[in-house]
């Protein structure tokens, strides 16, 4: 790991800022594909996430893992970082969706991400920068992935955000097919009551 990748991973803003006067590349990737950028966003490091974006780190920049600072901040929950990078102009693109291969198996979005993991405000401040509610991956949108981790005040959310809950998977499930087939919690039980009720109030 490179002296600035270590001192974003720490949430350190004065070395960061030390070793970017002292011509740190901003944008180098470690082997795993990680700038620092990754790093502080990753761990919710507001001040070094700003100083590198201040210093032009790029935030659509891919790992290896197909996933951008962006994406990060969303999965592991990090609001203020999300906010940061949203008001960058860069990552527009992100929220449409367009820097990424939708082929590709491990092709994910912000919001699917944020919707796995259940967090709300994460997905809240996607919506309001205009993210593409009913984006399809593989696995299908973000009700998909939200119903199969049984997060049920999410599947509410989106639903009430109006997403659509009739999309099918490349496997050709709902979410509804997907509660069914493969959960059991007492989550799932609510997350039916949520679909079931969308279904009727759509017919």
């Amino acid at each position: 790991m490179r002296p600035l990748h270590y001192a974003a991973w720490q949430g350190q803003p004065e070395p960061v800022r030390l070793l970017l006067r002292a011509a740190a590349s901003v944008n180098a990737a470690s082997n795993d594909g990680q700038i620092p950028l990754h790093l502080a966003a990753q761990y919710g490091h507001y001040d070094v996430s700003e100083t590198l974006l201040q210093h032009q780190s790029n935030p659509c920049h891919v790992n290896k893992s197909k996933k951008t600072p962006l994406d990060l901040a969303c999965e592991f929950g990090r609001v203020k970082v999300v906010q940061l990078l949203l008001n960058s102009h860069l990552c527009v693109s992100l929220l449409e969706g367009v820097t990424k291969d939708p082929t590709d198996p491990n092709f994910t979005t912000p919001l699917h991400l944020a919707a796995k993991n259940g967090h709300k405000e994460v997905i809240r401040l996607l919506l309001q920068a205009g993210i593409e509610i009913n984006r399809v991956t593989k696995m299908g949108t973000a009700l998909h992935e939200a119903s199969l981790c049984g997060k049920t005040e999410i599947v509410k959310l989106l639903i009430e955000n109006g997403i659509d809950v009739n999309v099918r998977n490349t496997y050709n499930q709902t979410a509804l097919d997907i509660v069914n087939q493969f959960t059991t919690t007492h989550a799932s039980t609510d997350i039916k009551q949520l679909l079931r009720g969308t279904f009727i109030h759509c017919g």
